[in-house]
This record gives C-alpha cells, sequence and structure tokens, in this order.
C-alpha cells in the first residue's frame, strides 16, 4: 500500500513538473502564495500492540505554494509541534515478601518536531482543494515525563528513535476569504519511529486556520 501512494505521489509530482515547464502562456496565477497556519494537533500511539491514550498539542508555521495550473498546486511548510501519547501503569513495591500497589502512574511520551509536509493539491473549485503529500518529521526531542519522581527524576529521555520519521497524508483545504483559510489532514502511521525492535507507530490529526500574504 506505502509503495503504490509514493509511486502514485512521485508520478503525480513529475507529470506536474513537465507540465509547467511545457506551458509557454499560462493563464493561472504562478506566483509563489507564502503564509503562516497554526492549529490542533491530535496524535494516537502504539507500542507494540498497546494503544496509548491521544495526546492533544498546537502546531504553527509557514507555508508556500507555488500554482502549476489552474487546478494544481505544490505546497512545503515548515512547522513547530509536538507528538506522543499518554499510558497510566500501576506503581508498585515490594514490602517484605509482599508486593504492594502505590497508586497508578502517568507516563506522558513527547516527540518535539520540526515538520516539513510537501503535497499536491487539486482544486476542484476555487476555493476549495483536496492535498496529497509526506511529512517528513524531525525529532528535536524524546522525552517521557510522569507526574511522580520514578527511580529519582520525573523526566527522561527516550532512546533509539529515529530522527527523521515519515508520515504519509491526505487532507483538504477551504478558502474562506483570498487570505484567510482553514484546512484538515490526517497523517497515517505507516512506518515504525523507532530504530531497535521497540515498535512503535505514531499516526495523528491536524487542523488549523491560516492566513496568506499575497
Amino acid at each position: 500500500m506505502t509503495k503504490n501512494f509514493f509511486l502514485t505521489l512521485a508520478v503525480t509530482i513529475s507529470g506536474l513538473m513537465s507540465a509547467q515547464e511545457s506551458a509557454s502562456t499560462p493563464d493561472f496565477d504562478s506566483i509563489f502564495k507564502f503564509g503562516a497556519k497554526a492549529g490542533y494537533s491530535l496524535s494516537s500511539m502504539k507500542v507494540f500492540d498497546d494503544q496509548l491514550d491521544s495526546k492533544s498539542y498546537f502546531y504553527a508555521g509557514f507555508v508556500i505554494e507555488k500554482p502549476v495550473s489552474s487546478k494544481v498546486g505544490i505546497q512545503a511548510e515548515v512547522l513547530y509541534t509536538q507528538l506522543g501519547g499518554t499510558d497510566s501503569l500501576p506503581l508498585v513495591q515490594l514490602v517484605g515478601n509482599e508486593i504492594v500497589e502505590m497508586g497508578n502512574v502517568d507516563f506522558n511520551y513527547q516527540f518535539t518536531q520540526i515538520q516539513i509536509p510537501v503535497s499536491v493539491k487539486y482544486y476542484f473549485v476555487p476555493k476549495f482543494s483536496a492535498a496529497a503529500g509526506m511529512n517528513f518529521g524531525f525529532n528535536l526531542s524524546e522525552k517521557m515525563k510522569t507526574d511522580v519522581i520514578v527511580n529519582g527524576t520525573d523526566s527522561q529521555n527516550l532512546v533509539d528513535y529515529k530522527t527523521l520519521n515519515l508520515f504519509p497524508f491526505l487532507g483538504a483545504e477551504y478558502k474562506i476569504t483570498d487570505q484567510f483559510f482553514i484546512d484538515a489532514r490526517y497523517n497515517f502511521n505507516f512506518f515504525d519511529t523507532h530504530r531497535k525492535g521497540f515498535k512503535t507507530k505514531i499516526g495523528f490529526l491536524q487542523a488549523g486556520v491560516g492566513y496568506r500574504f499575497n
């Protein structure tokens, strides 16, 4: 499934670039469009077969779009956000020969990222478009935080997670005006984010608003 996704995306982008080069007198606005965007992110993290509780955060960044025809554009973004999940496990202590439960501990997995989504957009009508692309997520930090002190600390670095993570996505955008727009996309958890067999997958929804400067 993922191979077909990448092949279709690559062929589409190649075809669009060739069409742009061969067009001598385009009848559309071909300038780069710059803007800023921000919104809400809800991530879902799975470790092996254990589905963690969802984690919500924000995202914010910049967007640039290059129209290649009146119906198609290529868009790239730079976003700051955080992904992860939460889990609650019992804290136990050995007292004599008995195991005593000391209550639950909340674990908060935090992957702080700079993301670079790149997509191909198709405009069904001038105000509404759908997009497909790849989100390149670069980890700035990988941490696990607890609500109580465990082994002398409430925060520790996670190890052996990939610095670069790939998230294929599908999305849609609606232009409220020529400047303001709303959009939403889902980033799929097709790829493992861990390097050494601690199977971890993250998918996430992003929805927000944006403003184009030109």
